[in-house]
């Protein structure tokens, strides 16, 4: 069975900064598209920053600049650094992933709160 682990959320002061991380667990072969996403309270759940098998990667615009994602393939992980962060960032976090196990399904992690205070 497939899970993920996110970790790193924390409450830190604007113009701060935290990195996130997502492993990934059981019986995988490979993954594609690795993701972050966010919901704030009252928000539908947003992208935030996706990264291919390639290495392609694709930013919202409000985190562009701000925001780096990465990811070892060797560690089944992904990274969210965030930078610069505002109080508008405040939301949980959440990872997802495309995994090649023995079918090829989207998968999400649990969550992890990131508040910005001003």
């Amino acid at each position: 069975q497939v899970q993920l682990v996110e970790s790193g959320g924390d409450l830190v002061q604007a113009g701060g900064s935290l990195r996130l991380s997502c492993a990934a667990s059981g019986r995988i072969f490979g993954i594609n598209d690795m993701g972050w996403y966010r919901q704030a309270p009252g928000k539908q759940r947003e992208l935030v920053a996706a990264i291919t098998r390639r290495g392609n990667t694709n930013y919202a615009d409000s985190v562009v600049g701000r925001f780096t994602i990465s990811r070892d393939d060797a560690k089944n992980t992904v990274y969210l650094q965030m930078n610069s962060l505002k109080p508008e960032d405040t939301a949980v976090y959440y990872c997802k992933m495309k995994i090649i196990a023995y079918t090829i399904d989207d998968y999400w992690g649990q969550g992890t709160q990131v508040t910005v205070s001003s």
